[in-house]
């Protein structure tokens, strides 16, 4: 914005007299001097102070610091740099991997790992179910969680039935959010109750040492894009196995442990409980998790596409050995349900459902 204008005084010229204008425009004040009779009142020239609105290139509209050209060219290096770095990693992968020492380490650690006797083969519907509703779930608390951390002013707040003089009131977005939640935590409980009742937990915990060489190697098969033999519907390989252990076993926890403290479910008054377990740790701790789930996602979603698309869909989603079209049918059955959800999560339609648990109001 253009600062206000300032009078310029010549040398030995009485000063000019401030005009209402420029008062009120907050201009500096300025002395006054009165004018003889024979003076004429000639107003002073003025000089108008630069802008600090930065200059647009030609005109161009500006997106924060850049124009929408140079958005789209520092893009297009950007891309540039990254494929040309990958690029060189598979190569220096490449050749890590053709030496002598590390094709008798591939050949000793072929990255996978037997599994114990009695192991199930093939992958049941219940775990296509459970691995929808896991998706569906996490994907709205992600998208809940950072409307939560951005949201400036709620579009509502929800308060219990229960509450008296306005306990727990919480904002429209959290407690969709804390909803999603609960729900994401009776999923993962049925899940993990089914996994060691069906023998399946055999397929994701590490039940040996020789896991994390065995892990090492499928990693560097990755990264050198011959991607490692692997046979989903009897075992996954020993990397796969590591990220899934983690997801479930480390990652989710904490996502619900750190999410409790944070809620409106934690006990306010436990002194001793509150300084043993602060919520600053909790806060520290349940972002990063969040990013992790992320990345997992990212990954996990590129593998499946890369690795033989058709046939890891029909085992995630169709319980079947298959390469045949059923499991893409569904996966794709089940992107339309979580776009529409995504598109139906507004305040006009969550206010209704979160009235009928409590009071829904500014």
């Amino acid at each position: 914005m253009a600062a206000s204008a300032a009078p310029v005084e010549s040398v030995g010229a009485p000063p000019a007299v401030p005009t209402p204008s420029a008062a009120a425009a907050g201009g500096p004040a300025s002395a006054t001097a009165p004018a003889s009779s024979t003076e004429s009142a000639e107003p002073a020239a003025t000089v108008s102070a630069p802008s600090s609105r930065p200059p647009s290139e030609s005109g161009l509209a500006r997106y924060r610091p850049l124009t929408l050209r140079q958005w789209v060219g520092a893009s297009v290096v950007g891309v540039l740099a990254i494929i040309g770095a990958a690029t060189i990693v598979v190569q220096l992968t490449r050749w890590f991997l053709g030496l002598e020492a590390m094709q008798d380490f591939l050949a000793t650690y072929p990255g996978e790992t037997p599994l114990p006797e009695g192991a199930p083969v093939g992958l049941p519907a219940w775990l296509g179910w459970q691995h929808f509703f896991n998706v569906f779930l996490i994907v709205l608390i992600i998208r809940s969680g950072l409307q939560v951390r951005t949201e400036r002013r709620p579009p509502a707040y929800w308060t219990p039935r229960w509450s008296r003089g306005g306990q727990g009131r919480i904002s429209l977005t959290l407690w969709f959010h804390q909803s999603l939640d609960v729900l994401w935590l009776v999923n993962g409980v049925v899940f993990v109750v089914l996994l060691f009742a069906t023998g399946q937990w055999m397929r994701v915990v590490p039940i040996s040492w020789e896991i994390i060489p065995n892990a090492v190697s499928a990693a560097l098969q990755y990264l050198s894009l011959d991607w490692p033999l692997e046979d989903g519907w009897v075992n996954y390989n020993s990397l796969q196995v590591l990220a899934y252990f983690a997801t479930i076993f480390i990652a989710a926890p904490l996502a619900a442990i750190t999410g409790v403290r944070m809620s409106g479910l934690w006990p306010k008054g436990a002194t001793r409980l509150n300084r043993v377990y602060p919520v600053e740790w909790a806060r520290a701790v349940h972002f990063p998790v969040m990013l992790y789930f992320v990345g997992f996602i990212v990954v996990h979603i590129a593998l499946v596409l890369l690795t033989g698309a058709l046939r890891n869909l029909n085992h995630m989603y169709a319980a079947q050995d298959a390469d045949g079209w059923l499991g893409f049918w569904i996966f794709v059955a089940s992107l339309v349900v979580i776009a529409g959800a995504w598109i139906a999560a507004r305040p006009t339609v969550l206010a209704p459902i979160a009235g009928v648990l409590g009071r829904v109001g500014r």
